[in-house]
């Protein structure tokens, strides 16, 4: 380790990290992979996918044709709905569900307004389609809100409340969204699949690095030189987080600022330092596996294995604390987990590491241990 920080250690360094970018850009196939994932995907991912309810299709079976259930049904509007027209009959209307005609179906029975009038019990019926889950839960809350709203309304014109009547109590909720006011998917999206690439990368270039030197015979010829085990893979890292800085600087200044207008509210400085430590720490995933795969294309199938637990557990896509008991424990031992906490605190919240400092610490401790790790195995394997 002092031999790494000496005149000809740094020499060394120098060398060796030229070497490897020169050889990582030689692989044109790896490269146009990398250009895409760092531009094309992240756009897609941005532009393409919505994790809201928006104009989903709705068919009306209006059993009274009264001007209270036409007043009901007319609440179910765009954003969220779009009235596709009448059912027809309740035979019809199933069949609409299932063939995928449209999302929801409201059913409003006979004889609804004349029940309202009389004070009575008015029940409706909103049949959702949930085989998208996450976008049918939305449908239903959003219709059970909308039709809880006519109830108070209709319940507070027979009671003569705020129409000339008796004045009687109001209760107003003021919600503020923080962080990001208009709710734009884009901006939660294009980050989380940044940082979804950023770690890809992470795992396969340096795994890809160790293995090609496997497959053409020189990791022979580099175990008989005078550079330790950590001198050979060090360089290693180091030119593969170089890159990764670089395609992290792309996606942010060519595609998620200029396209989706994602703002940057804190100190770009510590966010590619983080993602710095991030690369480092997380790249000894990458030796690790490289100890373990022959060739390129196991490198490949390695890295999916080790990369599909991180994203699920990370809390990207599914709230930790919604997660089984059972998996919390695995969740805090992702370093991606910690991550998403430093990048999203960074670029949407403007925190600072005085508020970030234990999610790098933690995740700093994760990558050291991994890295040990990997060090260690190959070190073992070609010592």
């Amino acid at each position: 380790m002092n031999g790494l920080f000496s005149a000809a250690g740094l020499r060394r360094l120098r060398v060796m990290t030229r070497k490897e970018l020169i050889q990582l850009f030689r692989d044109v196939a790896l490269m146009v992979f990398f250009v895409y994932a760092f531009t094309g995907d992240i756009y897609i991912a941005a532009s393409g996918v919505s994790m809201q309810l928006k104009n989903a299709a709705l068919a009306v079976l209006d059993g009274d044709a009264s001007f209270a259930s036409r007043e009901l049904s007319s609440r179910f509007q765009p954003p969220y709905f779009r009235v596709a027209g009448a059912a027809g009959t309740p035979a019809q209307s199933i069949r609409h569900l299932d063939n995928a005609d449209v999302m929801a179906l409201l059913d409003i029975p006979p004889r609804f307004e004349e029940t309202l009038a009389r004070g009575g019990q008015a029940a409706v019926q909103l049949q959702v389609d949930t085989s998208n889950s996450v976008l049918g839960f939305l449908a239903a809350s959003y219709g059970a809100q909308i039709v809880g709203k006519y109830a108070l309304e209709t319940a507070a014109l027979r009671e003569g409340l705020g129409s000339g009547g008796v004045a009687g109590p109001t209760l107003a909720a003021e919600t503020r969204v923080w962080y990001n006011p208009n709710q734009n998917d884009a901006w939660f999206m294009g980050i989380s699949e940044l940082l979804t690439v950023i770690t890809l990368f992470s795992i396969l270039l340096p795994a890809a690095a160790m293995v090609r030197e496997k497959e053409r015979g020189t990791i022979e010829q580099l175990m008989v030189t005078p550079l330790s085990a950590f001198q050979i893979l060090c360089p290693k890292v180091v030119a593969m987080t170089l890159v990764i800085l670089a395609g992290t600087a792309i996606a942010l200044f060519g595609i998620l600022v200029p396209c989706f207008d994602v703002p940057m509210r804190g100190s770009l400085v510590s966010f590619f330092l983080i993602t710095a430590l991030y690369v480092f720490t997380t790249a000894g995933l990458g030796l690790l596996a490289a100890t373990v795969a022959r060739n390129l294309a196991q490198v490949g199938m390695l890295t999916v294995v080790i990369l599909m637990p991180m994203l699920l557990l990370s809390g990207a896509w599914t709230p930790i604390e919604a997660m089984p008991e059972w998996m919390h424990l695995l969740a805090w031992i992702s370093p991606l987990h910690y991550f998403l906490d430093a990048a999203y605190g960074i670029l949407l919240k403007g925190a600072g590491l005085d508020l970030l400092w234990p999610s790098v610490l933690s995740m700093a401790a994760l990558g050291v241990s991994v890295a040990a790790l990997g060090m260690g195995r190959f070190g073992r394997q070609f010592g």
